[in-house]
């Protein structure tokens, strides 16, 4: 939901649900514990579309309590990919929540323990969906998440996605979840996790979501560096020029179209202009989200919240 408002200024639009109005069925859905309207969400969604069902599957995910009623769903109706894939989604998000957000260092053995049995009960059902519907792109973007936390290695996530890109080539939540698998924290480089968005951004068509690969791959770099490293690392001028380029290219672009990913790309972008102290650069995605924000990135910052605010008003003041 929306933040209160501070010292008189206008709340904040957090909830992905309330920053785009076409959701709302969905979480009413999944509050009422209705499956029949939860399948209607879907079912309006056009076949290919592979990436807004694979969105709102994790949107789905983040609503509590709604395994109860997909757990039902996906017994009785056993053939059907959809109630196993969200089923699956949710037992993921149970099982990254109950590992937390810390470095693998600082993550309990209980934490662990609890983190890998979700997703091994995620991965069972994604198994048997891939089976019996190998092009079902929504359970192949599910996978690359259990590769990852399962540690199932580099080349496992990459047969899993080349999979999925059989069918969908540009399927950007997918790309996203194998960029992650690509850093160094997950076992991968700088190179091959640079090396891949820059590919996606070059290969997918123009206005498309792609280009925020980029800026996911630089404030992940970013954020694994200290001190002044860290903070001239997005200041760098090849850096900002990538960015530009990546923006242009993307959500900047005269034929991108707002759609549900929106509110995450341009969050992404202001994130990464700002953090870089271009506050010229950030100012377009600012002025698109207005007082909306996703909070995907920006949660690693100390206090978002205000320094939203703060980069917000410096990035407005240069238009």
């Amino acid at each position: 939901m929306g933040e209160s408002a501070v010292g008189g200024a206008r709340p904040l639009v957090i909830d992905p649900f309330d920053a785009v109005s076409g959701l709302a069925p969905l979480r009413d859905a999944a509050w009422d514990g209705d499956w029949a309207a939860t399948r209607a969400f879907f079912e309006k969604i056009p076949a290919t579309e592979a990436e807004d069902v694979s969105f709102a599957a994790t949107l789905l995910a983040g609503v509590e309590r709604t395994e109860w009623f997909l757990e039902k769903a996906a017994k009785a109706e056993p053939t059907d990919p959809l109630p196993r894939t969200l089923l699956a989604e949710r037992y993921i998000h149970l099982g990254w929540r109950a590992r937390g957000r810390g470095l693998g260092k600082d993550v309990s053995w209980d934490q662990t323990e609890l983190f890998h049995d979700w997703l091994r009960k995620a991965e069972l059902l994604l198994i048997e969906v891939c089976a019996e519907h190998p092009a079902y792109v929504p359970a192949w973007t599910a996978r690359l998440a259990t590769a990852r936390g399962l540690a199932l290695g580099q080349s496992e996530a990459r047969r899993r996605y080349d999979r999925l890109a059989e069918h969908h080539p540009h399927h950007f939540r997918a790309q996203s979840h194998l960029l992650q698998q690509l850093c160094p924290q997950w076992g991968g480089s700088w190179e091959a996790a640079h090396g891949f968005a820059q590919e996606c951004a070059s290969a997918a068509p123009e206005g498309s979501h792609a280009g925020v690969l980029v800026a996911e791959a630089h404030i992940e770099h970013c954020a694994e560096l200290e001190g002044a490293r860290a903070r001239e690392y997005l200041r760098n001028v090849s850096v900002r020029d990538e960015l530009r380029h990546a923006a242009r290219a993307s959500v900047l672009h005269p034929d991108h179209r707002r759609d549900w990913h929106w509110t995450e790309s341009h969050s992404t972008f202001a994130l990464a202009f700002s953090l870089g102290g271009h506050p010229g650069d950030a100012a377009r995605h600012f002025a698109a989200l207005g007082d909306t924000v996703s909070e995907s990135f920006w949660r690693n910052v100390p206090d978002w919240k205000t320094r939203f605010t703060e980069y917000r008003t410096a990035a407005l003041a240069t238009l």
